[in-house]
């Protein structure tokens, strides 16, 4: 009796073919659990554009934000992760968006800026150093460690051909009512050039922001038997907060007059 009641009901609104009509498209009811069902699939067209665009490219994304932005339009610039999120159906609180059309920026690192962060703070034997350095020569300049330039060449040269020097001293002093001894052993590398005191490695750390200066302060490590050598990125904290403002000032000078930015990241409420 219930199943054939549900049959006679599910008939009924069959033929009835009920439509419901809304600002957000057209629905119908059907009889599988009397759900309203989307008939946008069935339309030749969406009732309303949204999607997600995703890009590493600064100039497409800015050129996309400058196309689609409106009134309803809203950017969030997150400097830790260096993205942009732009959502272009937030709204207001008045009159809220579905914010599902958005279109993220992702900047990735230069294949230089990657190479600098693969090395900076690692320790290295000397080869795998001298190496970086002559993959990287047209990126670097070499200085000594009183502050005077010196030849790229000369520089991977002096890292090749580092010499481990080891000393020993020892003091015995004899008194009457004392007797001291010491003992000192010094290590020491040396080489045949002048071993740099820092790389000066120049580079543009992603795409569209402006080329930076990066110290690398070289010191060698004597403790095993060959000697390792660590570059060490001077002020990496500060210059990192610097890139990350810049892409902020960036994208406000390419897109403030599309949209309102505000630095954070944003998720919509359930």
């Amino acid at each position: 009796m219930k199943e054939a009641l549900q049959l006679l009901l599910a008939n009924a609104v069959a033929a009835a073919s009920v439509r419901i009509e809304g600002t957000t498209g057209a629905f119908a009811v059907v009889p599988e659990g009397y759900k309203l069902q989307s008939m946008e699939k069935l339309h030749a067209n969406r009732d309303r554009f949204r999607g997600a665009l995703s890009t590493s490219s600064l100039a497409d994304f800015v050129t996309y934000v400058k196309d689609r932005a409106d009134q309803a339009t809203h950017g969030f610039v997150d400097k830790d992760n260096m993205t942009c999120r732009v959502i272009f159906n937030l709204g207001d609180s008045a009159l809220a968006g579905h914010a599902d059309d958005i279109a993220t920026l992702r900047l990735e690192p230069t294949a230089a800026y990657a190479a600098l962060q693969r090395i900076a703070g690692k320790t290295l034997s000397q080869k795998d150093l001298a190496e970086w350095m002559e993959d990287w020569r047209d990126f670097l300049e070499a200085v000594t460690p009183s502050d005077e330039s010196m030849p790229i060449a000369q520089a991977i040269a002096a890292v090749r051909n580092i010499t481990i020097k080891a000393t020993s001293e020892r003091n015995n002093v004899e008194g009457n009512f004392n007797a001291a001894r010491s003992a000192m052993d010094r290590i020491e590398a040396d080489s045949q050039d002048t071993l740099p005191g820092s790389l000066i490695f120049s580079c543009a750390p992603f795409e569209g922001l402006p080329l930076r200066n990066f110290v690398l302060r070289l010191s060698v490590l004597t403790g095993n038997d060959k000697p390792v050598l660590k570059p060490r990125w001077v002020a990496e904290e500060q210059g990192c907060e610097e890139i990350a403002q810049e892409f902020k000032d960036l994208l406000a000078a390419d897109i403030a007059d599309a949209t309102t930015l505000t630095i954070g990241t944003f998720e919509l409420g359930a």
